[in-house]
């Protein structure tokens, strides 16, 4: 059977993230060799503050490097008119009326791309240059039993994806709640990028009320981007509609977030509408595009 030279961590600084770095610290389950956090430049600072105080009281005490990488900051790139940006999953409103959703590339590009780079970089192969056959990294990530139908295969040969919540722990997310509870990180945050659309009214008044600074940075990148990302724009490429942040299709500033409409009530909805993505950002099991199609025709920069 062949082994991997290195064993790491995709860890986003979330519950189930936390949760698995936590468990390897401890020695519950075997050590890992790295965890790899990959930063779009735009996390809340309650994920940043998470981040340091798992490196601090988690990872250093047990001998695990927590290997930081990015791709560069996704605020930015949206708004510069000369760099390439990888749009965001955008909510659209065309000149008709009718809605729709811009492609997801964010991830792959701030999430996946960083990673791969650091993994070829630990095995000696930076691109282009080819990986051999059988060598290769196991990869945790930190899928539990609730979404056991989003635990994938990697994409690469030289990754094989390893899902522990569920095939050594048999745990939910509720199960590793309880677990960081009992170590003092009770307060693990979601992770998703700052102005993430598929925020939840919870995780958007939570902006609001908690960290004002944040949240004036969010509307102002909403209305900065209601005709698409400024490359597009500089290519004569403008969005055909309007781009918001949230679901509603309105200014961000004046969105209901503050309460559930009927309708939405009637559509069975309230749960994603409120709490957003429940297990927030993950490279490896992100929920783009299931809730409405994607549409590729708004001014993206090739």
């Amino acid at each position: 059977m062949e082994n991997p030279r290195y064993r790491l961590l995709s860890l986003g600084a979330g519950v189930q993230s936390s949760c698995l770095l936590a468990l390897s610290a401890e020695g519950i389950l075997p050590k890992i060799d790295f965890a790899v956090f990959a930063d779009t430049g735009w996390e809340p600072q309650a994920v940043y503050d998470h981040l340091d105080r798992l490196e601090r009281e988690v990872a250093e005490p047990a001998g695990i490097p927590i290997l930081r990488v990015s791709s560069g900051n996704i605020r930015d790139d949206a708004l510069d008119p000369n760099h390439r940006f990888a749009s965001m999953p955008l909510y659209i409103l065309n000149k008709d009326g009718r809605p729709g959703m811009t492609r997801r590339q964010c991830t792959g590009e701030y999430k996946i791309k960083p990673i791969k780079r650091q993994v070829r970089e630990l095995l000696g192969y930076p691109h282009p240059k080819p990986v051999p056959k059988g060598l290769f990294v196991e990869q945790w990530v930190g899928i539990s039993t609730d979404e056991f139908h989003r635990a994938k295969d990697s994409d690469v040969q030289y990754m094989r994806n390893r899902h522990p919540l569920i095939t050594d722990m048999d745990w939910s997310r509720s199960d590793c709640i309880r677990y960081l509870s009992k170590l003092g990180l009770a307060n693990t945050p979601k992770s998703s990028c700052l102005g993430c659309p598929f925020h939840g009214n919870a995780q958007w008044r939570s902006i609001r009320d908690a960290s004002p600074a944040e949240w004036d940075d969010v509307v102002a990148f909403d209305a900065a981007i209601r005709k698409g990302n400024a490359r597009a724009n500089a290519l004569g490429s403008p969005l055909l509609g309007q781009a918001f942040l949230h679901r509603s299709r309105v200014p961000l500033d004046v969105a209901p977030i503050d309460h559930v409409t009927r309708a939405e009530r009637a559509a069975a909805e309230l749960d994603e509408l409120e709490h957003g993505v429940i297990n927030g950002c993950s490279p490896w099991a992100c929920r783009a595009g299931e809730t409405e199609p994607e549409q590729d025709d708004f001014g993206l920069a090739s």
